[in-house]
């Protein structure tokens, strides 16, 4: 008589155990214990790494996550981004409309990305054309603290963030302007950045990253849009991406990726990079810290 193989833990089994490393990351406590039959061992020189016989799905996912995963309790913030592009490098038709470059598989990892981190973060654009909710509901897991970068106070108090109480929103705006903003959608809901206005008119992203780090916020999600993702990356603000690329052509649409110009090709940067397969999207996970100069 012939029985069959036990079915291995997937996703269903693995996700769990992701949520519950980035809830003691965020009480500041230490790693789950590791045994003989624990399903994930921490090993504080190579991290976290799953134990066991898994599927193929769990492994690829566990892989993907990992680097976010390890991320330490304290200490210096880290940031990861998520950018969707079509194939000829745009995140959105001329007029703005995004639904949908990517497909439904990279929705899901998105709302995964928001559940392990502390916060995330999109610009004033993004959230004026999108009206986005920033939850995850796609996923079990905690919605992150929603943070909106408004440095010139252009956001309408009647954006869905402000309004629905799902999640902690904060509006971060230069702190010179947090009466302002407190009037527009109530001082619980702002952030006042120090020195987060730069004589340009810019973000100062670092000032942005500290203040989020005063409140227990270090690991942070950079969810958009294509202008914020390349500031963080450009001021060397954001550690890894995820940029993802749909099979779709749109045309003279809204760029993705923007950076400053390279004199040749030797001065680009070449971040190291793994490729994985999200539907019929391929998704990059790019690690720019280890494409940074050392200092």
């Amino acid at each position: 008589m012939m029985h069959a193989s036990p079915t291995l833990p997937g996703i269903d089994v693995l996700w769990p155990l992701c949520l519950e490393i980035a809830s003691r990351r965020r009480s500041r406590q230490p790693p789950p214990a590791a045994d003989a039959g624990a399903p994930i061992a921490w090993n504080a020189a190579g991290g976290f790494a799953l134990q066991g016989l898994w599927d193929d799905q769990a492994l690829e996912l566990f892989d993907l996550l990992k680097p976010l995963l390890d991320q330490p309790r304290a200490g210096t913030p880290w940031a990861i981004g998520q950018l969707g592009q079509s194939l000829d490098g745009c995140v959105a038709t001329h007029g703005g409309d995004s639904n949908y470059v990517n497909g439904p598989e990279m929705l899901v990892h998105l709302h995964r990305l928001r559940a392990l981190c502390d916060a995330v973060i999109v610009g004033a654009g993004t959230a004026a054309i999108d009206n986005p909710q920033l939850t995850t509901r796609r996923v079990p897991g905690p919605h992150p603290v929603r943070v909106l970068l408004d440095p010139a106070l252009r956001l309408p108090a009647t954006l869905r963030v402000f309004c629905d109480r799902q999640s902690a929103t904060l509006l971060a705006c230069d702190a010179a302007r947090t009466s302002e903003a407190a009037r527009r959608v109530g001082a619980d809901q702002v952030l006042g950045v120090p020195g987060l206005l730069r004589p340009d008119g810019s973000a100062d992203l670092h000032a942005l990253q500290a203040a989020l780090q005063q409140r227990g916020l270090g690991v942070l999600f950079v969810e958009g849009g294509g202008v914020t993702v390349s500031r963080f990356i450009a001021q060397g603000c954001l550690d890894r991406l995820h940029l993802s690329i749909a099979p779709v052509i749109i045309g003279a649409g809204r760029p993705g990726l923007q950076l400053p110009r390279s004199a040749a090709m030797r001065d680009c940067l070449r971040p190291p990079g793994r490729l994985f397969r999200m539907g019929a999207d391929v998704l990059w996970d790019l690690d720019l810290r280890a494409a940074r100069p050392a200092d």
